[in-house]
């Protein structure tokens, strides 16, 4: 089981460093070896997610195509503009909203620029708006009724008779508490701009010119509101067929699952969007949500399918060496949780690979949902597409990874925000 896991381990670090589909890809590699060397029974890999997710991703890629992303960038921009001395607390709130709303924290591309700029005029450090918005980006992940995480959550607890609202009830205040006190603690980061040696660096050698920021041009506001209505009316529809399982359909006694359910409200609120706002079908798939979607699809794949074939594999002995420990310090499960998607970088993928585990050694599936927000790790290294695009897009220097690596811009709100969400999540489920 050892070199089974190592071999497991490999693949994911390996498909890490690829980029892209490679961690989806290198799964298959690490199934081919978990298959054909050491003679386990593959599982069957896990569609329905991988569905739900192609899904939601195109209605969001329909939306942002009929510049939906875009208009909701403008009123972002508009808010932030008009209290520019909040840019810290209001910040993160933009951008947890627009992964809530959205399903995938690539949407906080288009309103980090934004931020950056507001920051900088307002002459407050952007190295703290800008920390605590990427985090906030990661955070509403596992409190979006869309979200390939929660749809993945979902889909395991099931059996427990859990249902969306049971998910949504802890996690959206929980996470919305940790980046509120992430918030609050990233105004007193570093020095105040005026102070910062990087900044004064750079405007001393003419590095930071005063350019306006460029949106991209929405070629018909009604319609783009049409697209963000659309989308937003889809995903109250999905929260309250998950949250009200009388509302769902029943065929032979047994009632309709919600995968089936969101596959059909996303792909019929696609379809809607690109008929009244008049948008071509190709365009969605040319936009970054749809690209980042993919590209998770393919990683629940491989990464999915090789983590439960490994786990099915060894349940046995996997229950019985750590059962107790687990039972009596629970809480090692979160940070296995957020270790794993450390290596994994994605929510989903950590949900799929590791709260099977959780479920076979009797976690109680209330517990399992107080520490879904531990799989929002993967801000641990600083390599994440959004922190990243963060660091480019703050002109200032001051968002930056450190010269020891992980004493990065993001370390100090990934972690207390994680932390927090937790914490509050143990006490929800004490209180529900």
């Amino acid at each position: 089981m050892i070199i089974q896991l190592l071999f497991v381990l490999t693949a994911i670090i390996i498909g890490a460093r690829l980029g892209g589909i490679g961690l989806g890809v290198m799964g298959g590699v690490g199934m081919a070896i978990l298959v054909f060397v050491f003679g386990l029974e593959p599982t069957s890999p896990p569609i329905d997610v991988m569905l739900m997710i192609a899904s939601v991703i195109s209605a969001a890629a329909a939306m942002q195509a009929a510049g939906g992303l875009d208009y909701l960038v403008r009123l972002a921009e508009k808010m932030l503009r008009k209290n520019p001395s909040q840019v810290t607390i209001l910040s993160p709130l933009v951008t947890y909203l627009f992964t809530f709303i959205a399903g995938t924290g690539h949407v906080a591309y288009s309103v980090l620029p934004v931020i950056a700029e507001v920051a900088r005029e307002t002459k407050i450090r952007p190295e703290r708006p800008l920390g605590i918005a990427v985090i906030a980006s990661q955070q509403a992940i596992t409190a979006s009724p869309i979200s390939a995480a929660t749809v993945a959550l979902l889909g395991l607890l099931t059996g427990f008779d859990i249902t969306l609202f049971d998910i949504l009830k802890i996690t959206i205040p929980a996470t919305l508490a940790g980046v509120l006190v992430g918030a609050f603690l990233s105004k007193k980061v570093g020095k105040e701009l005026m102070e910062d040696p990087e900044y004064l660096r750079r405007v001393e050698k003419g590095m930071i010119k005063e350019n306006k920021l460029e949106f991209n041009k929405i070629r018909n506001t009604k319609y783009a509101l049409t697209s963000v209505i659309l989308f937003l009316v889809a995903t109250v529809a999905i929260v309250l067929f998950g949250s009200i399982p009388a509302l769902r359909p029943s065929f032979n006694g047994s009632q309709m699952q919600m995968p089936a359910i969101i596959e059909i409200l996303m792909l019929s609120a696609c379809a809607l969007i690109l008929i009244v706002t008049k948008t071509n079908g190709i365009a969605p798939t040319q936009g970054s949500v749809f690209i980042a979607g993919m590209q998770a699809v393919i990683a629940i794949f491989g990464i999915a399918w090789m983590g439960d074939t490994f786990i099915n594999g060894n349940i046995t002995v996997l229950t019985e060496s750590i059962k107790g420990m687990v039972t009596e310090m629970p809480w090692l499960f979160a940070i296995a949780l957020f270790v794993m998607s450390i290596l994994l970088y994605s929510q989903a993928a950590t949900v799929r690979a590791i709260v099977p585990l959780g479920v076979a050694l009797g976690i109680s599936p209330m517990m399992l949902i107080a520490f879904f927000p531990a799989v929002n790790g993967y801000f641990f290294i600083p390599n994440y597409p959004t922190i990243v695009a963060a660091i480019n897009f703050d002109r200032t220097g001051t968002t930056r990874i450190g010269k020891y690596l992980l004493n990065h811009s993001f370390m100090m709100p990934g972690m207390v925000a994680t932390i927090v969400a937790i914490l509050a999540g143990l006490l929800l489920i004490q209180i529900y």
